[in-house]
């Protein structure tokens, strides 16, 4: 029989469709074909994106070759730097600007590698790179949320292979990352407690849906997924500031990512997938609403979501908010912890 199970951070629910019974290992995934030709990323091309705004370089120019990681803005931004929000009503309606940043991380030299490929230590160093620029973006008042995200084959939204995520600053809280802030302050309200700290709590204790655990980061299968092998990452105590995850807990979290990034590929090939970062607001936007996200350092507790692409979305989906998900999570989790690496 189906099962029915509740999300209390999206407050959303899912459906584990066990009857229909896709097994793990029936969702591996060839890689995705590299097409050849010309990459705008690819060292020696960096004249073609715009000029960047940051780089970790081995003492070259800039805009030169001879760089590790690369930062510049999208061609193509969602939202542009310039200008002010300007948020007026329309009738019965609500408009602002585009206002907003569109970067993009260029994660490596490498046309074909990416997370599992890539070292520890240069992990930690891209990691550094989006705190570097969330810290920069977040001293501009006009934007309320910053988003670092990352698609990864075409049927996640990649539009060029080469190994790369985005940040994009948004004026506005977007409704999902509402709905979690409102959730964990609510739980906080009554309990006192980090709703997501419970959450880890209990998943520790039962262990049914851990995929892996160290001193500072636990990796689990949420008990509601919305699809087969979503996982979960956080920090084992609390914390509600990614910014503040520095040095060696830094390092930490990069082998972290690692390795789970690596239990995927041995277990599914080469899945598209999404990853984001769920950080906190900006709460120093000028003007903001009296008390607006004010008790976030103790309800907040950032986290990183990650979506292996493995299922679609259809009319049922669209229609009713409900996800269908054929793997329960506790499948998937114990898949992840036995595959040999």
């Amino acid at each position: 029989m189906s099962d029915l199970r509740h999300d209390p951070i999206q407050r959303r629910w899912v459906i584990i469709a066990t009857e229909r019974g896709q097994r793990p290992s029936e969702f591996k995934t060839p890689p995705e074909e590299k097409k050849g030709g010309f990459c705008p990323f690819c060292p020696g091309n960096e004249h073609t994106t715009p000029p960047e705004i940051l780089a970790r370089r081995r003492g070259t120019a800039p805009n030169t070759a001879g760089w590790d990681i690369r930062v510049v803005p999208n061609k193509f931004p969602a939202l542009r730097i310039e200008g002010d929000p300007d948020r007026t009503g329309v009738g019965l309606y609500d408009r602002m600007n585009g206002i907003g940043a569109h970067e993009v991380v260029i994660e490596s030299p490498s046309h074909t590698d990416c997370f599992p490929d890539f070292s520890v230590e240069h992990i930690d160093r891209i990691l550094s790179v989006y705190q570097d620029r969330l810290r920069d973006l977040q001293g501009d008042q006009r934007f309320r949320y910053l988003l670092v995200f990352k698609n990864h084959g075409s049927i996640a939204g990649a539009s060029l292979a080469h190994p790369h995520t985005q940040i994009i600053a948004t004026p506005i809280t977007p409704r999902t990352v509402s709905i979690e802030l409102q959730s964990m302050k609510d739980h906080f309200m009554v309990k006192e407690r980090c709703l997501v700290c419970d959450i880890i709590h209990q998943e520790l204790d039962m262990g049914v849906r851990l995929v892996s655990a160290t001193e500072d980061f636990v990796v689990v299968a949420p008990y509601a997924s919305r699809f087969p092998f979503e996982l979960f990452i956080a920090p084992r105590r609390h914390a509600h500031s990614f910014l503040a995850c520095e040095g060696g807990m830094r390092r930490n979290l990069a082998a972290v990512m690692k390795d789970t990034f690596t239990r995927l590929k041995a277990s599914l090939g080469d899945p598209p997938f999404n990853f984001v970062f769920h950080i906190a607001p900006s709460i120093s936007r000028q003007p903001h609403r009296s008390g607006y996200w004010q008790t976030l350092q103790f309800d907040f507790h950032w986290h990183i979501e990650i979506i292996p692409r493995l299922t679609r979305m259809a009319g049922f989906e669209w229609g009713t908010g409900f996800y269908i998900n054929p793997t329960p999570p506790e499948d998937a989790a114990k898949y992840l912890r036995e595959v040999e690496l």
